[in-house]
């Protein structure tokens, strides 16, 4: 049995070997740096700043039996600030025409833009390799506990929700519109530019051309990758996308990963969400339940959930299979939130 819980400090040494076992940025192999953000984590689920930048929730998925964390992913509640604005590439056309020549061309542009306000952002999904294409579906309960837990407190977050995906990288693991644009007015590379980007972001705007960058003149690799996703990330954008998220015509400025959004209340999970109250006193009938990931209160997690079956009962009470609230000593009665997980 595998459960979704918000981070805690015993935490550490399992992130730490996660982070050594794949390179993200947002989980560098660092003791001191993931310490730091389990900190940050266990602020904003106890005690959220009324400056929502400042919040960050981690969550963690547990092997229940062996207690091993096997994956990790995050919500920013606001990215996007004065001091540290969300930048993007607004993916756009521009039209030319010569009457002298009754020639025409319409370009690809881009055009960097900034938001200063801006939305709530999911990311920083990692599950160990030796776990993907689980039967289970891990990586989609890492994923929907984000979902799940804007479900149970959506004041904690923005009316818009963001997600920035990952294009296709070459063999190297750089990016084309990197090469191409990022480069020649940064005189660095693609990580150590994203690596700064997530401390420092005032090089973008000093240094990044302000008007429209032309398609036609970058390579044809480059041209290709704007907006798209590399072959990994493809089930990531179907799965937004069959939730709600729409692609937004921008895109990252440095890779050219796109960006898509939804409104959180439009958001599927989150618009079918079950709540009710989990008792004891009713049969729990398995022909009749629905598979959800439920979010139950546990003592010693802020958050604490995993991927069960309830019936939903007519008079707004919930069951749950008795031997899994005795496995998971589940104190009930309680209220309870689900979102359906198919």
């Amino acid at each position: 049995m595998f459960i979704l819980r918000s981070v805690q400090p015993d935490d550490l040494s399992d992130l730490f070997k996660l982070s050594n076992i794949m390179t993200f940025i947002n989980l560098p192999p660092d003791e001191e740096l993931i310490s730091s953000k389990i900190d940050s984590s266990m602020k904003s689920f106890k005690n959220p700043s009324s400056d929502l930048s400042k919040n960050y929730y981690i969550f963690v998925l547990e092997d229940f039996e062996t207690n091993e964390i096997l994956g990790v992913s995050m919500i920013h509640a606001q990215h996007g600030t004065e001091n540290e604005p969300h930048f993007y590439l607004t993916v756009g056309q521009e039209a030319k025409f010569s009457q002298t020549i009754n020639t025409g061309f319409v370009h690809g542009t881009l055009k960097l833009g900034l938001d200063t306000n801006g939305p709530t952002e999911i990311g920083g999904l990692i599950l160990n390799p030796d776990f993907r294409g689980h039967k289970e579906k891990l990586g989609k309960q890492l994923s929907f506990a984000r979902f799940l837990y804007m479900a149970t407190s959506p004041e904690r977050f923005k009316s818009m929700i963001h997600s920035e995906l990952m294009p296709p990288l070459d063999r190297f693991g750089n990016s084309p519109l990197w090469e191409a644009v990022g480069r020649r007015f940064f005189n660095m590379n693609y990580h150590e530019a994203d690596v700064l980007s997530r401390s420092n972001k005032e090089f973008i705007l000093s240094l990044f051309p302000s008007e429209n960058i032309y398609q036609t003149l970058l390579p044809m690799d480059a041209r290709e990758s704007i907006g798209k996703v590399g072959k990994e990330t493809e089930p990531v954008k179907k799965m937004l996308e069959s939730i709600g998220f729409k692609y937004t015509y921008e895109v990252d400025p440095f890779d050219g990963g796109p960006h898509y959004r939804c409104p959180l209340k439009d958001i599927k999970p989150i618009k079918e969400r079950i709540t009710g109250l989990l008792i004891t006193n009713k049969s729990f009938d398995k022909e009749k339940a629905r598979e959800v990931l439920l979010s139950v209160e546990v003592p010693g997690h802020d958050f604490f959930a995993f991927r069960t079956q309830i019936q939903v009962h007519g008079d707004g009470q919930l069951s749950l299979d008795p031997q899994i609230t005795k496995k998971l000593d589940i104190k009930l009665p309680q209220k309870v939130t689900a979102i359906p997980f198919h």
